[in-house]
């Protein structure tokens, strides 16, 4: 597997303040890597040292392969959590400023320009400027801007700040196909729901370390109980739990009175699904019989809380 970027053993303090201890990542290339953690465990200073706005005082980071250096700046596009507009500027003068010292020719950076405020439908804003603009305004053009070199790494710190559903899923949209053409994203995100619907691989650092990472769909396997969602049309519900907890390990059990919809959760504990469903199906018809696989949030909030108590 190729990486677009690897960091190795990467630290960084700030007086007697440690914002990162030994920090190792791989960014797979054509990937979106979500990068998480509370705040202050250490992602904008990692952040920071990617975009060589500061140095790490001690480790390596690689970008394709070799050692980080200016040269590269070029190569990257970054949306910080804070926006880094001018607000007295014009937008469209201001765009085609913030193209060209990415390396762009002017007639390159307006041809493309025009591309992508006809995209998102915001001609019109070309010569307004930024303080009349909303928060979720002034973030399309700072994700236009972002993108619009065609960089080769992609970092998105909070880049659903400010907008309302719709267009937070234009931006969504914006992602995966920046994804599919070929680039590589890292994401950094509190907003769970979107780690599950955009990353491949996640890393977690807390209080200046790293204590998960891999790919999504292996640590969910990792973390999943053999926890089953069961939903069985019962008239008798009393009767059947009662039953039920003789044999097997129930929990969270409720009843829908209008439905007959007996739910509950159990854990295999040994037990194969086969014999599991073979028992409850003497008991009564199933309707649901899902497997509870954990997610994005749930694997954060244990691991953390983990760290936590063993600290």
């Amino acid at each position: 597997m190729n990486h677009v970027l690897v960091a190795k053993e990467v630290s960084k303090k700030y007086g007697a303040f440690t914002a990162l201890n030994n920090i190792s990542l791989e960014i797979p290339e054509n990937s979106i890597y979500g990068l998480l953690g509370p705040n202050g465990a250490g992602k904008t200073s990692l952040i920071r040292i990617i975009n060589q706005i500061t140095y790490p005082d001690s480790g390596t980071v690689l970008f394709n392969g070799e050692p980080l250096c200016p040269k590269h700046v070029a190569m990257i596009g970054y949306l910080p959590e804070e926006r880094g507009l001018y607000k007295s500027m014009k937008v469209g003068e201001q765009a085609l400023y913030l193209a060209q010292l990415k390396g762009m020719g002017k007639a390159e950076a307006k041809k493309k320009l025009k591309y992508w405020f006809d995209k998102f439908e915001i001609g019109d804003w070309w010569n307004k400027k930024v303080q009349e603009l909303s928060k979720g305004m002034a973030q399309k053009v700072q994700f236009i801007v972002t993108v619009l070199h065609e960089p080769k790494l992609l970092i998105f710190d909070e880049p659903f700040s400010g907008f309302d559903p719709i267009n937070a899923n234009v931006i969504k949209d914006e992602i995966l196909e920046l994804k599919k053409n070929g680039t590589s994203i890292i994401f950094s995100t509190h907003r769970m729901e979107s780690v599950e619907e955009l990353c491949d691989y996640i890393a977690l650092i807390h209080k200046s370390e790293k204590i998960l990472d891999g790919k999504l769909t292996d640590i969910k396997k990792a973390y999943k109980k053999n926890i089953f969602e069961v939903g069985m049309e019962v008239y008798n519900p009393s009767e059947i739990i009662s039953e039920l907890q003789t044999k097997l390990s129930i929990f969270d059990e409720s009843y829908d009175v209008n439905e007959h919809q007996l739910r509950f959760k159990l854990q295999l504990n040994g037990k194969s699904t086969q014999e599991i469903l073979t028992y409850l199906a003497t008991k009564a018809p199933i309707n649901h019989f899902l497997e509870k696989i954990p997610s994005a949030n749930d694997i954060f909030i244990q691991t953390i809380s983990s760290k936590n108590s063993n600290e």
